[in-house]
């Protein structure tokens, strides 16, 4: 799963909101509401807030693997 925490983070250290971040990169309430709740959100959106904040995708955001593929590497790798 994908994870946006270190995007809340820098908004929290550039003192922005996330409503400031919204309405600089034009995306919709839904959009913003997404990233709060790590959903799914369009490369384009990145691409726009990576041009804003002048960063690379991996500073606004982490691969955190699900509890369920992790318990499944572990089997698999008891397994062998």
């Amino acid at each position: 799963m994908i994870k946006y925490y270190k995007l809340l983070d820098m908004l929290n250290r550039l003192e922005m909101s996330k409503e400031d971040l919204r309405l600089k990169i034009g995306v919709s309430s839904a959009t913003m509401a997404k990233i709060s709740k790590h959903q799914y959100i369009s490369l384009e959106v990145i691409d726009k807030i990576c041009r804003l904040l002048h960063c690379q995708p991996g500073d606004i955001m982490e691969y955190i693997p699900d509890k369920d593929w992790l318990f499944f590497i572990l089997f698999f790798m008891y397994l062998l």
